[in-house]
C-alpha cells in the first residue's frame, strides 16, 4: 500500500484529503507545520509527499530542502502560491510536480497517479556513460569515476530513462510531457528545460555546452553517447 505523507496547515484540507485518499487505498500520514512532516517523514518514510510551502514554522521549499538531504521520495507541492518564482524555487529545491490551490481532487489524484506510475522499475538495460558517469538504470543509480553516488530525484530518473533508452534517437517535448508528467501535460515546456538543466549540473562536465544530454530546438531531446 502507496504511503503518502500530506502536510498543510489547514484543518479541513487536511482532513479533506485524508478522507478521499484513504477511500481509493492510500496509507495516509498528515503533519500540520513542517518540523512535524520531517519528523514524520524520518521515522516513517512515505512512498510520496503531498507538500503546501505556507507552513506555520518552515517555509515549505526549506523542508523540501530537508527531505532531499537524505531522500528521493517524490514530492508534490500543494500550494495557494501561483507566482513562477514560487514554482521555480520548489522545483530548484526537488519537488517533482506542482499543483496551485484551489484545486480538483481529481486533478491532485491524477497527479500522484502519474508520479507513482514512474516509480514502477522498468526492464534492466546495460549500464551506459553520461561522461564521467556510469548509469545503471535498473538499479537506479548514478555512480561518478571516482565512485561517488549522484543523486537522483524521481523526475530527473523518469527523464534520464527516457532518454538513454533510445540512444541518439529524438524524444519529442510531447512525448517527454506523457511519458513523465502524464497525458494531461501539453504545453508544459518549461518543466522540461528546468529538469534537464538540473540534470546537466549533475551529469555534464560543462552544463552551458553539453556533450550528451542536448536539445533540439523546439523539438525535444537526445541522447548522445
Amino acid at each position: 500500500m502507496t504511503r503518502i505523507l500530506v502536510v498543510d496547515d489547514e484543518p479541513q484540507i487536511l482532513r479533506a484529503l485524508r478522507i478521499n485518499l484513504r477511500a481509493r487505498g492510500y496509507d495516509v500520514e498528515v503533519a500540520e507545520n513542517g518540523t512535524a512532516a520531517l519528523k514524520a517523514a524520518a521515522s516513517h518514510p512515505p512512498d510520496l509527499v503531498v507538500l503546501d510551502l505556507g507552513l506555520p514554522d518552515i517555509d515549505g521549499v526549506e523542508v523540501i530542502r530537508g527531505l532531499r538531504g537524505w531522500t528521493t521520495v517524490p514530492i508534490i507541492v500543494l500550494s495557494g502560491r501561483a507566482g513562477s518564482e514560487d514554482k521555480v524555487a520548489a522545483l530548484d529545491a526537488g519537488a517533482d510536480d506542482y499543483v496551485t490551490k484551489p484545486f480538483g481532487i481529481d486533478e491532485l489524484l491524477a497527479r500522484i497517479r502519474a508520479v507513482t506510475r514512474r516509480l514502477t522499475v522498468t526492464a534492466a538495460v546495460p549500464a551506459l556513460r553520461v561522461g564521467r558517469h556510469t548509469v545503471d538504470l535498473a538499479d537506479r543509480t548514478v555512480t561518478r569515476d571516482d565512485g561517488v553516488e549522484v543523486k537522483l530525484t524521481p523526475i530527473q530518473w523518469a527523464m534520464l530513462d527516457k532518454l538513454l533508452r533510445h540512444p541518439g534517437k529524438l524524444v519529442s517535448q510531447r512525448q517527454l510531457l506523457h511519458d513523465v508528467w502524464g497525458p494531461e501535460y501539453q504545453n508544459e515546456t518549461n518543466y522540461l528545460r528546468q529538469y534537464m538543466a538540473q540534470l546537466r549540473r549533475k551529469l555534464e562536465d560543462d552544463p552551458a555546452r553539453p556533450r550528451h544530454l542536448i536539445t533540439e530546438p523546439g523539438m525535444g531531446y537526445r541522447y548522445r553517447p
